[in-house]
């Protein structure tokens, strides 16, 4: 009965939605710009500028989705991200009324939202690994060609064919600016720092910066470029370890889960008092806080190992 009355309750939002010709996609969107443009007070700018207070909590796991998105060229899909979001919490609210179990409601909704942030966070691991792959190949290639010519446009020149996206976007957008809008190497140089993630990477633009000014510091260069070796030898070496986490959470949240439905099979009193009771739908949503919380430490702990300055 009460799943029947929710899906009532959604066919008359979805028929609001259709009479008034309203996108939902085009809601999220309205709402978030708006919040996104409300400029905040002067004293919330001084506290977060002097504060060193790191963001917790929702508003970091958002932040870090936005984060990756930019830096993977795919900030047009947060918006999608932000409806799936939406849609998950609907179904958990579904399944917990189909089950007629109102403390796994917040559970549910809560965890299942958050499941495209963790996705993002966690297929990002893949694309920092290769990244960070193609930084080192690139930055190795460059600084041999500047070490040669002393010149760092020459040395980007005539390796920049030769490099793959996405890091080959970023050295064209240098050649642009130096070539077509200002010729000023540092700032160009500077430029670069926000489109590539990787503290190796600043370094290594920080060290060609003073280049500028002494082409005997050309020689530090070569020791940055080896700290991308480094990572990615130590992180060959720690994949298992990386990846151990990952595969105890999906053995024990399998375990977990299974459990119900052999319980059915094996006592049904059992599995009655899980199901029916007020004792037992809350044992349920403790279940469901430890599988989520666990979820979210194992997204924490897969992240690939970075060189920190």
């Amino acid at each position: 009965m009460n799943s029947m009355l929710f899906i009532a309750f959604l066919a008359m939002v979805i028929g609001f939605f259709l009479t008034l010709k309203i996108s939902p996609h085009a809601l999220l969107d309205d709402i978030l710009r708006k919040r996104q443009i409300k400029e905040p007070a002067l004293n919330d700018r001084i506290k977060a500028l002097t504060s060193k207070k790191q963001k917790k909590g929702l508003k970091k796991l958002i932040d870090e989705t936005k984060h990756i998105l930019k830096m993977s060229n795919k900030e047009n899909l947060f918006m999608l991200i932000v409806t799936l979001s939406m849609v998950l919490m609907m179904i958990s609210f579904f399944i917990a009324i189909t089950l007629d179990n109102l403390f796994l409601m917040p559970v549910l909704a809560v965890g299942f939202s958050l499941l495209p942030f963790w996705y993002v966070q966690f297929t990002a691991t893949k694309w920092k690994k290769g990244l960070n792959g193609e930084l080192e190949t690139a930055l190795s290639v460059i600084t041999t060609s500047y070490m040669r010519s002393e010149n760092i446009i020459t040395a980007i020149e005539e390796n920049v064919n030769y490099i793959n996206p996405p890091v080959q976007d970023v050295f064209f957008a240098f050649l642009t600016q130096t070539k077509l809008i200002n010729s000023n190497i540092k700032m160009a140089l500077e430029g670069l720092k926000p489109k590539i993630d990787s503290s190796v990477f600043h370094e290594w633009i920080d060290a060609l910066i003073d280049c500028q000014e002494d082409k005997n510091l050309k020689n530090t260069l070569t020791p940055i470029v080896a700290k991308l070796s480094d990572m990615r030898m130590v992180s060959a070496e720690l994949d298992y370890l990386l990846y151990e986490p990952v595969k105890e959470f999906v053995t024990m949240a399998l375990l977990l889960i299974g459990n119900i439905p052999l319980m059915y099979m094996l006592n049904k009193d059992w599995y009655e008092t899980l199901m029916l009771t007020g004792i037992g739908k809350f044992v349920l949503a403790v279940c469901g806080v430890v599988i989520f919380v666990s979820l979210a430490a194992v997204v924490k702990l897969s992240k690939p190992v970075e060189y920190t300055r």
